[in-house]
């Protein structure tokens, strides 16, 4: 009955964020020949091993997914260093995989490139950067990340970068440069990732946009009172900017500590739905990029058993669990592509904003 639902209102479900490709970095150096997604890499080693690795073919087919945003993960440590060159190679990785199992994924860089897809029967392979000091503060390097396929970027990390404040700095909002940041991924057609935003910079962004932001792994903050999750006020603008919230699975996130179930996550599903509504929620687990995951949602095979879960609640319908499923992502992501049309046909010129320069043993010039 649920994949018969599935199937009839949106072919599978789309998740916001899966952090893999760091994974095969740490794992393999980034070099596919010591890879297999076709096999379940739950029976081959380092990976079965791992408390970190969820994700290979087998269990996203299980787990009827149709859409996976990649996560173009840099560390923080990085900052100021070679953030940029680890930013490329990870595009570069996201892409190779895609191309190397195309039999079975596509990468996509639109919001109709993913309905093809799913007619298809195959998973849209899409490209998120993880954290803006990958940039290097450069709107050149924004422009030729998206040249390169990259759809969505999470503003900061666990650290504040030159232009915007992380959750670790809850009163160090978007700066001068970051506005321009802003701006230009409202006229490029690239999403504004808040998930480890601080509140300040979250409600700088929503000031400032003109197209609908996503929160690509997040939860509500109310349940579990962590700097990570979103407030119930942000949750609210949120709503009123036409944006998405995409529910993490991250156990540390879901009850602030190291064990939670599926019921756990389910709570965070409906209290987002209770402030926000139901056009604004979404799934954005974090696979390979979480340790702890919830009983019952173990890897990335077990989507369809959360959505029949939610079908035993008389308050949610099919198309409630279509909406969650991918929908709603969708939605965002066309608004975001007609925002950019909108300024093509106006003619806006790519900006030109320089950040305030730098002096180092780790830059040739400044700005």
């Amino acid at each position: 009955m649920l994949i018969w639902i599935i199937r009839k209102f949106f072919p599978s479900s789309t998740d916001g964020h899966n952090d893999l490709p760091w994974n095969i970095r740490r794992f393999a150096h980034n070099r596919l020949e010591y890879l297999n997604l076709s096999d379940g890499l739950d029976r081959t080693e380092p990976w079965n091993r791992s408390p970190w690795s969820q994700t290979d073919l087998p269990r996203m087919k299980r787990g009827l997914v149709g859409a996976q945003f990649w996560s173009a993960y840099v560390p923080c440590e990085a900052q100021g260093l070679d953030a940029v060159q680890l930013a490329l190679e990870q595009i570069d990785l996201i892409q190779r995989f895609s191309d190397s199992y195309r039999r079975h994924m596509v990468l996509v860089v639109s919001s109709t490139d993913i309905s093809a897809v799913h007619r298809n029967g195959l998973i849209a392979s899409l490209i998120g950067v993880e954290g803006g000091h990958a940039l290097g503060s450069s709107l050149g390097v924004l422009r030729a990340m998206y040249a390169l396929g990259a759809r969505y970027l999470t503003l900061t990390h666990t650290c504040d970068n030159r232009w915007a404040g992380s959750a670790t700095s809850t009163e160090t909002g978007l700066g001068p440069f970051g506005r321009a940041i802003i701006k230009e991924m409202n006229r490029l057609g690239m999403m504004i990732d808040l998930s480890h935003s601080s509140d300040t910079t979250a409600r700088d962004v929503l000031r400032e946009t003109r197209a609908p932001v996503i929160f690509s792994h997040s939860a509500a903050r109310t349940l579990c009172n962590s700097t990570r999750n979103i407030a119930d006020e942000i949750l609210r603008e949120v709503a009123d900017n036409g944006g998405i919230v995409m529910v993490s699975f991250y156990s540390l996130h879901i009850t602030c500590t190291r064990s939670s179930t599926i019921r756990d996550v389910i709570a965070h599903i409906n209290y987002i739905r209770s402030i926000a509504g139901i056009q604004h929620i979404g799934i954005g687990a974090g696979y390979d990029g979480i340790d702890s995951p919830p009983l019952g949602l173990e890897d990335t095979s077990k989507y369809p058993l959360l959505f029949s879960e939610l079908l035993k609640d008389p308050n949610w319908t099919e198309e409630d669990i279509m909406l969650l499923a991918g929908k709603n992502f969708l939605r965002v992501f066309k608004s975001v592509e007609n925002v950019r049309d909108y300024w093509k046909r106006a003619a806006i010129s790519p900006f030109e904003t320089l950040s305030p320069p730098t002096h180092s043993s780790c830059t040739y010039m400044p700005s």
